[in-house]
């Protein structure tokens, strides 16, 4: 829900390959913890429907909570090892909720293709994990993180910084950058130290005062998001979420060789 331009990018890539493409709009409660903007999360179904009908969207699946999750609703699918991941252990129920809610979008609409954005790494690792592990028949198809032009990673959430935090944000992106060009100097030599990199990452977030708190940053295998301690020339996933005033952003990037 709440539709940008990276969102819309999904949607051009799949009619470029395929002649139908569904999408689903669907704020789903199972992720959210408590404490979570769950009842603020925007919402603007008309708006977003308009979005994809202009980009040749014929279909739109937005179900209710209660279409979704009915009376006595008991199941669910679990990813125990995103769980220990650093994004699952900030957000307990988010990983358990995400696959089971995409297990039901894949039944439900039956997709020869699912497609996801890259800004949410993690998420598409675990649902890669799920649709090979429980032999679903369909390609998981990640595009790249589509960024504003200061590097800011496009999100529905951004719409909640103020002018002011908006202008410190594209600092997240920077201090990726910073931690990739680190590496970029020094696997010549041979592994860096993953630590080394997280260091990097945060020094330039500590010159950005409306960063007034940095959750995690993680260095890790990018097929299987579990940690690295050395990142040799193979390279390697780093994300980070960081709050912006009371905005939790996230943001990862693919550290690769030039």
């Amino acid at each position: 829900g709440a539709l940008h331009d990276g969102h819309l990018s999904l949607v051009r890539s799949a009619l470029s390959s395929h002649d139908h493409v569904v999408s689903s709009v669907f704020v789903n409660p199972a992720q959210f913890a408590a404490h979570e903007d769950l009842g603020s999360y925007p919402r603007q179904l008309e708006r977003d429907a308009e979005l994809l009908g202009r980009e040749g969207v014929r279909l739109i699946f937005a179900p209710d909570e209660k279409e979704m999750y009915g009376p006595g609703y008991n199941s669910l699918v679990d990813v125990p090892g995103f769980r220990r991941t650093r994004e699952g252990m900030a957000r307990p129920k988010f990983f358990t909720g995400v696959v089971t809610v995409c297990t039901k979008l894949f039944n439900i609409v039956r997709p020869d293709a699912a497609y996801f954005g890259q800004k949410d790494a993690a998420q598409c690792a675990a649902i890669r994990r799920v649709v090979q592990d429980l032999n679903m028949d369909l390609d998981v198809v990640v595009g790249p993180t589509v960024r504003e032009a200061d590097g800011l990673a496009m999100s529905s959430r951004n719409a909640y910084l103020s002018p002011e935090e908006r202008e410190a944000a594209p600092a997240v992106h920077r201090s990726l950058r910073a931690g990739r060009a680190l590496w970029r100097e020094r696997v010549r030599a041979g592994p860096v130290a993953a630590d080394d990199i997280r260091a990097a990452v945060a020094k330039e977030l500590e010159g950005e005062p409306l960063i007034g708190e940095v959750q995690y940053v993680s260095v890790d295998d990018p097929e299987t998001m579990e940690p690295l301690e050395e990142v040799g020339e193979a390279g390697c996933n780093v994300s980070l979420a960081v709050k912006c005033g009371k905005v939790r952003l996230i943001d990862n990037e693919d550290y690769k060789a030039p």
